[in-house]
């Protein structure tokens, strides 16, 4: 038998009591088994080809209900859709699949047929009349049909306000002869369109990811050039298989937006010219010259500048209630508009004040008007001198007259 005086026997009982103090871990491998897909050979992110000759097919054997989606197309891809919709049609009933084209309406509209056996290709052929409602050639928008290819329409009309500036930035995304849009291609793997206030792009999910992120950084006003420079980057580092797992973000450049300095509105510089009138030539010729005053070196820092609760205290405003202090905001302001209308209606009336006659001007006037006044002069004198000689020209027939009738009665 064992004495309790024991040491032994007691550092036992204490290790026992402290396992059953612990908590046991569960074991949560005990009842797993490997699955058949637990294989690092398969991947996971393949998609399987539909062939109903290996099995593939649904349920039932057909679909239950019939889908159906219809797209607008603008006027000038009309002419353009009624030439391809054969090849359209043809492709289509490979994958049992309906197709529609109405002129009337400006709608092409696809849907399922009760032979269709691919539940997923009915977005396909959505995707596959979007595409071409957006100006993609039909042999490149077949292309959809495929399960390696995906699309994005990015809309880009609505990012930026001023329409001119929208079509520069635009513009941006295509490059010169489009040669950044190539280059977008070319490190994207995608299809890509600038068509209107939209950018369709065609290609894996992964470079539809990076066009995405290109188009909208290019209408936030980021050039696209930096973009493509950090995607050929990526495109080396991929190459090389020891940088596979780890982190490129020391290998890629970042670019800092600069803050350029805009041109002031025309109403902060007017205010800007009178201060610096009122407060003498010297700052004007300063700023003119480009030369900024040394400021004096003092050790202790700034005064402290007034509280919005200070200065209320100093005009007695913080005694006033709410309605008081609204109804003497509302004075300053009125009182303030007041002078600026009269200040506005002052330069108006001075636009229609005459200018003051120069010297040269008025001598011009007087010599012009002493000229009329002379010749007018002369008018009237040459008219007095004609009157009198038809005058003395009656007079003289008169006499001629006379003296023939006194000489046939002698």
């Amino acid at each position: 038998m064992m004495s309790s005086d024991d040491p032994t026997a007691a550092a036992a009982a204490a290790a026992v009591s402290q396992q059953e103090q612990q908590p046991k871990k569960k074991n949560h491998n005990k009842y797993r088994r490997d699955k058949p897909w637990d294989n690092e050979d398969i991947d996971h992110w393949k998609i399987d080809e539909w062939n109903p000759e290996s099995g593939d097919g649904l349920p039932g054997g057909q679909l239950l209900e019939e889908s159906s989606f219809a797209t607008l197309f603008p006027k000038y891809r009309e002419k353009y859709l009624r030439e391809v919709w054969p090849v359209v049609t043809r492709a289509l009933d490979k994958y049992k699949v309906g197709c529609e084209l109405n002129l009337i309406e400006g709608s092409m509209t696809v849907m399922t047929t009760r032979k269709t056996s691919d539940p997923y290709i009915i977005l396909k052929a959505r995707d596959l009349i979007k595409l071409l409602a957006r100006s993609i050639p039909v042999a490149q928008a077949l292309k959809i049909l495929n399960d390696d290819v995906n699309c994005d329409i990015i809309k880009i009309g609505g990012l930026v306000r001023n329409k001119d500036r929208f079509v520069k930035r635009r513009q941006r995304l295509i490059g010169p002869d489009g040669a950044t849009l190539k280059a977008l291609e070319l490190l994207t793997g995608c299809y890509v369109l600038v068509q209107g206030n939209t950018v369709s792009v065609m290609g894996t999910h992964k470079g539809i990811k990076e066009a995405r992120r290109v188009v909208l950084d290019c209408m936030k006003n980021i050039h696209p050039v930096y973009n493509i420079k950090r995607l050929m980057i990526m495109k080396e580092l991929a190459k090389d298989p020891k940088l596979a797992n780890e982190d490129w973000s020391r290998f890629l450049p970042t670019f800092k937006k600069k803050n350029v300095q805009r041109r002031k509105p025309h109403q902060v510089q007017v205010e800007a010219e009178k201060v610096e009138k009122a407060s003498g030539t010297d700052t004007a010729t300063d700023a003119a010259a480009g030369k900024k005053k040394k400021k004096v070196y003092t050790p202790f820092p700034p005064a402290q500048q007034p509280s919005k609760v200070d200065m209320q205290l100093d005009s007695g405003e913080y005694f006033l209630n709410e309605r008081a202090r609204k109804a003497k905001k509302l004075a300053e302001k009125k009182e303030m508009a007041a002078v600026k209308s009269k200040e506005r209606r002052e330069a108006r009336d001075r636009e229609f004040e005459a200018p003051p006659p120069s010297r040269s001007k008025a001598d011009g006037k007087s010599k012009k008007d002493s000229a009329k006044n002379d010749g007018g002069d002369r008018k009237e004198s040459a008219a007095l001198l004609d009157v009198e000689g038809l005058k003395t020209k009656f007079a003289k027939v008169d006499k001629r007259k006379e003296t023939g009738g006194a000489d046939a009665s002698d």
